[in-house]
């Protein structure tokens, strides 16, 4: 089954807790902390894989968790949880959806070349133990660490087809006996309109060279506002650099070829400018069916509206007129790569400074939302007075103390950070 959308969570591991321990042996009578950290949260890594074709497989499974770091004994290490791998089709487009604007989503990465990987989930760091907060003021403390919390991302994955030449026209147009003539794909074939509902991909080998070839199923009247296939399979055309636009000669409607082709192009134009001026080839199909000075006269027709030397008549079924079509178009895409291509990043959606802060009033409380205070208020042991106050201190040279008071917070007031309530006191 071809599947170009889904939607998937995926969540890191998070962090071990570190350990608060003392070392004990006999005759050694003060030992002193050597607690140890905890092991490190597992990483997901989205990987392009040419050999994936749909994202069917996250249907099945649309939930990836990495492993979780363990736990610190003694003055023994914590072990880092592994990392998940997850395989994507080349070309896939990676979207974070917010929690609180979901109609929003957020580019985060185009994996648009094999072997490209995106850390999606970051794990969360070890906790600290003990022996790492000892210092000339604090000889013997008595708090470690608790391990960093997961990262979770809700993601709408969506693949966009890697193809160098694209086929767009109407059902029927004979698309899918063009690619199954120039290359080794097999599509389905009938005489009834819409027989292809999903793209077929073939690779054409052809004058020394190789290309690859999307068929995109049959655009109607109104694709560009969603009708018919719509959006769903016009976004695949974004990715090719060449179009052979296949025209039906002898419609089994009687309709004008020539109208035929240009309410495509229409429909094109109104999805996307940049596709429409893309280097454009016109196959008149089915020649085969008509008498020589037909298809000479239908040519003559084309050629007076449009670049005669774009036209090329052909029959995908005895395979006339093949070779100069495919000579130019593997000229046109010598052509397109001789063109400087412009280096697609991999943008990060999410948050980009770790120390940006705000307080917010929610009611009557003051909710502190930043992402390094969220995860240090997450790893320290609430119920140990040491880290207490070790927590109370970090805030105090952040500045957060003081910014409490010029929003207003008065002796009692609720503090929020993250998911733990505290009590603001002077």
């Amino acid at each position: 089954m071809f599947l170009d959308e889904a939607v998937v969570e995926f969540i890191s591991g998070k962090g071990g807790n570190g350990s608060a321990t003392f070392h004990r042996e006999k005759h050694v009578p003060r030992g002193g902390p050597n607690g140890a950290d905890g092991g490190r949260g597992g990483d997901v890594l989205l990987i392009a894989d040419h050999h994936m074709r749909t994202l069917y497989d996250f249907r099945l499974h649309p939930k990836y968790k990495a492993e979780d770091g363990s736990d610190a004994h003694g003055n023994k290490a914590g072990s880092d949880g592994k990392h998940v791998e997850v395989r994507v089709p080349v070309g896939t487009l990676v979207w974070e959806i917010p929690e609180e604007d979901p109609e929003t989503p957020i580019l985060l990465a185009d994996l648009h070349r094999d072997g490209m990987s995106f850390k999606i989930c970051r794990g969360g760091k070890g906790g600290f133990g003990n022996l790492h907060f000892v210092s000339s003021v604090r000889q013997v403390p008595t708090f470690a660490e608790r391990g960093a919390p997961a990262e979770s991302v809700r993601a709408k994955l969506e693949l966009k087809l890697l193809a160098d030449v694209g086929l767009v026209g109407l059902p029927n147009a004979g698309k899918s006996t063009l690619i199954s003539r120039i290359s080794a794909a097999k599509p389905k074939i009938a005489d009834y309109p819409f027989t292809t509902i999903v793209p077929n991909l073939g690779v054409v080998s052809f004058s020394q060279t190789s290309f690859t070839v999307a068929d995109m199923p049959g655009l109607i009247e109104g694709a560009h506002e969603g009708h018919g296939l719509g959006h769903q399979f016009l976004r695949h055309v974004e990715r090719t650099r060449v179009l052979i636009h296949v025209v039906d000669v002898f419609p089994v409607d009687e309709s004008d070829p020539i109208g035929n082709y240009e309410l495509i192009e229409r429909e094109l134009k109104l999805y996307s400018e940049d596709i429409w001026k893309r280097p454009r080839l016109i196959a008149l199909n089915k020649i085969d069916i008509l008498q020589p000075e037909e298809v000479e006269a239908l040519a003559a027709k084309f050629g007076s509206v449009l670049d005669s030397k774009k036209v090329f008549p052909i029959s995908a079924v005895t395979g006339a007129g093949l070779e100069p079509l495919l000579y130019e178009t593997v000229r046109l895409l010598e052509e397109a790569e001789a063109q400087p291509q412009a280096l697609v990043l991999t943008p990060l959606g999410r948050e980009t400074e770790p120390d940006k802060w705000e307080i917010i009033r929610e009611g009557g409380n003051y909710r502190i939302k930043g992402k390094r205070i969220e995860r240090m208020v997450a790893m320290t042991d609430l119920t140990k007075d040491e880290a207490v106050r070790y927590l109370h201190k970090r805030l105090l040279r952040l500045g957060v103390m003081d910014r409490l008071r010029e929003s207003g917070a008065d002796e009692g007031d609720t503090v929020l950070i993250g998911d733990v309530e505290l009590v603001y006191e002077e």
